[in-house]
């Protein structure tokens, strides 16, 4: 239960910083990174293993110079996050510092299996297993975050089990092993939805490379639009969808939306919302926060369904979404979200999106469909466009 409740603790604390965009570092994959998180794996796993069988390995105890050193590990362990966390991409000896210490975490799982009864190793594993959270979430591409807090949640669950095991509670036993099933089952599905494996989430690095285009370059022919023109290309059209992202849930904007679906419905208009489910920062972020503005619940379409009928979309309206509508990933193989299902925006006759800059989503690349010939943008506040959108269509 330390070990579990450690790793989803931290775990959690840094994916809400990397939600609140606290932590800006960029990642690379590094060469010994892998080897660190799975050297942090087999501590951790090898510390648990003794506690859950202390007589099946030597149980003599450590001396204190074992004390000693393990401590002096832990130390070398503990550079690693140190190291994750410096934005500089290199220094001298980072390689030899890197692959040092992820010797001495492993060493110090050694040592915590041969000593069992020191319960100084224990806190020691605690904080190990803290770091290999940090670790483990750090590096995970923000366009996989809905996935990490699903796994997160089931981690809370096992966790729970686990201490309902030590201390014989049935209840702790029975709710944990519940929060954890549905946990890893919600995890899978969001994989799913993500094509990508669990493995290539946790382990696997999502970031821009060498070879990704510069955003300069990328968005040379941006055409800028206003809530009056936003509100002419509106009038006469037959069939609008609204994608839903971040942004939205920043600006509140659920109900000025739904206020400008029932405009734009009054007129005629079928207006559907294209719901991708990762968009926003955990599984049915969107789905909540439009529900809580009571859209009908057969207005939220899902988006292997919407994008068989893009192509009969006349305007389709992006709030505060990017990755989950950037077209590379369907067209650049290289790309780090290549592969990843999105909604299929750019194929619809016209695209206005909604955001205050061209700053990149989680996955750190420019989106090419802020500058395609049928897409314009508004830079605004998402309410605050959503109204003055609202505004112009009735004063039209």
């Amino acid at each position: 239960s330390g070990l579990i409740g450690s790793v989803t603790f931290f775990g959690s604390y840094v994916a809400f910083g990397k939600l609140a965009e606290f932590l800006a570092v960029k990642w690379k994959l590094h060469t010994w990174q892998k080897i660190i998180k799975y050297g942090f794996s087999l501590a951790c796993i090898a510390g648990a293993a003794w506690y859950a069988f202390p007589n099946t390995i030597l149980s003599d105890g450590a001396t204190g110079n074992d004390k000693l050193l393990g401590a002096g590990i832990f130390l070398c362990g503990l550079i690693i996050g140190l190291v994750l966390l410096i934005k500089k991409d290199r220094f001298p000896g980072m390689d030899l510092l890197k692959g040092l210490s992820a010797i001495g975490s492993v060493a110090l799982g050694v040592l915590v299996v041969l000593n069992p009864e020191n319960f100084l190793l224990f806190w020691l594993l605690v904080a190990v297993a803290g770091v290999l959270g940090v670790i483990l979430t750090l590096s995970i591409g923000g366009a996989d975050m809905p996935v990490v807090i699903a796994l997160l949640n089931s981690y809370s669950g096992l966790a729970a089990a686990a201490t309902g095991f030590v201390i014989s509670n049935s209840v702790l036993i029975v709710s944990g092993s519940l929060v954890g099933a549905s946990g890893i089952i919600l995890t899978m599905i969001m994989c799913k939805a993500m094509n990508r494996s669990l493995t290539n989430v946790l382990f696997g690095t999502m970031g821009p490379t060498g070879d990704t285009p510069d955003a300069d370059e990328v968005y040379k022919k941006v055409k800028v639009t206003s809530a009056e023109e936003i509100a002419m290309m509106l009038d006469g059209v037959q069939r609008v969808i609204i994608v839903p992202g971040y942004g939205m849930a920043v600006a509140q904007a659920q109900h000025t939306v739904r206020s400008l679906a029932n405009l734009l419905e009054e007129k005629g208009v079928e207006v559907d919302f294209a719901i991708h489910p990762v968009a926003g920062r955990m599984p049915g972020h969107m789905n909540v926060l439009l529900a809580e503005a009571d859209v009908p619940y057969e207005k939220l379409r899902e988006m292997d369904d919407i994008n068989q009928e893009m192509e009969q979309i006349d305007v389709a309206i992006v709030l505060g979404a990017n990755d989950v509508v950037n077209p590379v990933a369907r067209t650049d193989p290289n790309s780090p979200i290549a592969g990843m299902p999105i909604i299929d925006v750019d194929k619809a006759r016209t695209v206005i999106v909604i955001k205050r800059s061209l700053s990149p989503g989680f996955a750190g690349i420019p989106n090419p469909l802020f500058s395609a010939d049928n897409c314009m943008m508004f830079f605004n506040d998402g309410k605050k466009a959503i109204q003055d959108i609202i505004q112009a269509v009735k004063e039209g």
